[in-house]
């Protein structure tokens, strides 16, 4: 090299150490700064907060934060802070109260968001406390909430209005022995079919309540599927429907057996229901790798594929009219899916329209006892 590009180099590397010291200075102040700002204890005290939390300089940088404020997006270690929480700040320092709004906080490559509640907190001339809390599910669960309490005001209306309707006809029409009986055969089915619903919003409110599987105990899952194809013969007789249990083994699960049974008899139902006179409707139970499957399998009418996106939500129904007919309500396989997670368990479908569907429920098993190599097939 020459001694031109020696001395370049020279000057270079002294400016560049020149720099870094100044740097290091200069985080070093503010350090000290923080410091001196926020003592310790005080540190410690924020740092234990299952909340998110930090001081706000007047300058509009965090003197400290702990990690929850960090993992929530509203202040960095380095000091950055989120403009809407500085803002929160400086209204809080004019307004002399404490202040609180909710904060929208777009995080990671994504730009996934998630809404904060910020209560800031004027401590001094020149800083200020925010405590910060993640409102997102609390947000979504107060939607559904009201969501739900929408849908059920409308699908209860269809039954009362239809009972007043009735009952203002057969009042008009008192001497018409004939249609008075008529109508009395109609008011005990709206009557069925509403006090159907009712229980049915009952079971789903309490499932979504996580407040139903409490205590676990083993559950035989062949003798809930013999209980539940026993108790819709009525139904299927009715119909002319071929019933058959293939139960191949006895499989045990830990659980709620009258959760289970309702989720079952919501799929066996559902299967009749929606199947022609004449048809078959099979319920098998297998076992494998620890997991205990229940499936439901008619020759009805099929779910659309569209449709099978939705099925499982609250008060969906993939034919109103028929719903309307045999009494459903659009709330059984919203109960099935909340059971399924209620288990840790998962529940699918597979449909054609006009082939037919299979519901599988699964479920972790417990233990298993095999009744015999080829199965056991009872038909009903």
């Amino acid at each position: 090299m020459t001694p031109e590009m020696w001395l370049v180099a020279a000057v270079a590397l002294a400016v560049g150490a020149g720099l870094g010291a100044l740097a290091h200075r200069r985080q070093a102040r503010e350090e000290a700064v923080s410091n001196t700002l926020v003592p310790h204890r005080t540190r410690e005290v924020l740092a234990a907060l299952q909340s998110g939390a930090t001081v706000v300089r007047r300058d509009r940088r965090s003197a400290f934060s702990n990690t929850v404020a960090a993992a929530l997006g509203v202040a960095r270690p380095d000091g950055a802070l989120h403009p809407s929480v500085a803002d929160l700040a400086e209204r809080a320092w004019q307004s002399g109260h404490p202040v609180e709004d909710h904060v929208e906080i777009k995080r990671g490559v994504l730009g996934s968001s998630s809404v904060v509640h910020v209560r800031v907190t004027r401590m001094s001339d020149d800083l200020a406390l925010a405590v910060v809390n993640d409102n997102t599910e609390q947000r979504s669960a107060e939607q559904t909430r009201r969501e739900f309490a929408v849908n059920v005001s409308h699908e209860l209306k269809t039954p009362i209005g239809a009972l007043s309707l009735l009952a203002e006809t057969i009042e008009d029409n008192a001497d018409d022995t004939t249609m008075v009986r008529d109508f009395a055969k109609k008011i005990r089915k709206e009557t069925r079919r509403l006090a159907k619903l009712i229980q049915e919003i009952v079971e789903i409110s309490r499932l979504q309540g996580g407040e139903s599987v409490m205590e676990y105990e083993p559950v035989d899952v062949a003798d809930v599927v013999e209980e539940v194809v026993e108790g819709m013969r009525v139904a299927s007789d009715q119909k002319r429907i071929e019933m058959v249990a293939d139960l191949r083994v006895r499989p045990t699960v830990m659980g709620d057996r009258d959760l289970l049974a309702m989720a079952v008899r919501n799929l066996v139902d559902n299967a009749v229901n929606y199947s022609d006179e004449g048809s078959k409707v099979a319920i098998t139970l297998d076992s494998a790798d620890d997991v205990v499957s229940i499936g439901v399998i008619d020759q009805g009418i099929g779910i659309s594929p569209e449709d099978q996106d939705r099925i499982f939500e609250r008060f969906y129904r993939t034919d109103p009219a028929r719903s309307r007919e045999t009494g459903g309500t659009g709330l059984g396989l919203s109960i099935v899916k909340h059971v399924a997670l209620q288990h840790s368990g998962t529940v699918e479908v597979w449909s054609q329209p006009s082939v037919g569907s299979t519901f599988t429920f699964r479920l972790a098993e417990h233990e298993s006892s095999v009744q015999s190599a080829a199965g056991v097939q009872e038909e009903i």
